[in-house]
C-alpha cells in the first residue's frame, strides 16, 4: 500500500469508518472511469476536488453526475473567486495528486464542501490517495469523516 494510502487508512480508523482501500488493476482519473470500472452509477462517484477559493484550498466533494457550477458556490461559501486549484496547490493542500485525491489522509484539515446530491447513493466510492485506489462509504460517514458542510454544487 502507497504512503498516500496508508494516510487515508489512519483516518479512517481514527473517525471509526470500517471501509476497506481498493487497490485498483488501473488507474481511474475520471468519475466516469471509475464508475466503468466499478461498475456502478457515475453519480455514486465522490469525486474530491480541490478549488482556489480566493487564494485558498477547500476540498468540494461532489457527485460524479454533475459538474460544480463555481460561480453559485463561490456566494454559498463566501468567496469572491471559485476555481480550479493548480496541480500544486493540490499537492500542498492534499500531499496528494489530481485523479488521486480522497476525502482524507491530507497532512493539515481543508476547509470542505459535501454536495447534497450524493445522498441519494445508499454507497459512494470515493478516491484512497492514489489514482489507482478507492474505498466504499455512506453519505453519513463521508460527513462524519470530513466533518464537512453540506451544500448544493448547483442552482
Amino acid at each position: 500500500m502507497h504512503a498516500r494510502n496508508a494516510a487515508v487508512a489512519r483516518d479512517l480508523e481514527a473517525a471509526g469508518i470500517d471501509s476497506e482501500i481498493t487497490l485498483l488493476s488501473e488507474q481511474t482519473n475520471t468519475a466516469k472511469a471509475a464508475a466503468a470500472y466499478l461498475g456502478i452509477e457515475v453519480g455514486a462517484i465522490a469525486n474530491s476536488l480541490i478549488f482556489d477559493a480566493d487564494g485558498e484550498a477547500v476540498l468540494i466533494i461532489t457527485s460524479g453526475r454533475h459538474r460544480v457550477d463555481t460561480d453559485y458556490v463561490a456566494g454559498v461559501i463566501g468567496a469572491q473567486k471559485l476555481g480550479r486549484a493548480s496541480a500544486d496547490l493540490v499537492k500542498e493542500a492534499t500531499g496528494q495528486v489530481i485523479g488521486g485525491v480522497a476525502p482524507c489522509g491530507h497532512p493539515a484539515p481543508v476547509r470542505t464542501y459535501i454536495d447534497t446530491a450524493l445522498r441519494d447513493y445508499p454507497e459512494l466510492w470515493a478516491a484512497a490517495g492514489t489514482a489507482d485506489s478507492m474505498m466504499p462509504l455512506t453519505y453519513e460517514q463521508l460527513v462524519t469523516l470530513t466533518g464537512g458542510q453540506e451544500i448544493s454544487v448547483e442552482p
